[in-house]
């Protein structure tokens, strides 16, 4: 492993993804920051911190997919 791909990523990131571009990456809907998450299925993913309108965006193969389309209602945190 090259010294890029072991820096930036923090001890247990599920996606994958460093953390700059992490920090980076928006909600295309709301615009809210996107943190680490884990679907149902166990799967990584991206989660909206939008308090009215959390989504959660599927990662796969390394690649966030951020479309609406295929984002999931998460449940509006309290």
């Amino acid at each position: 492993m090259s010294e890029h791909e072991s820096s930036g990523t923090g001890a247990g990131s599920g996606t994958g993804l460093d953390a700059w571009v992490r920090s980076v990456l928006r909600c295309p809907v709301t615009g809210a920051e996107l943190v680490d998450g884990v679907g149902p299925d166990g799967q990584p993913e991206l989660h909206s911190t939008d308090p009215q309108l959390p989504l959660a965006y599927p990662v796969r193969d390394g690649i966030p997919v951020l479309l609406e389309s295929d984002a999931r209602p998460l449940e509006p945190r309290a």
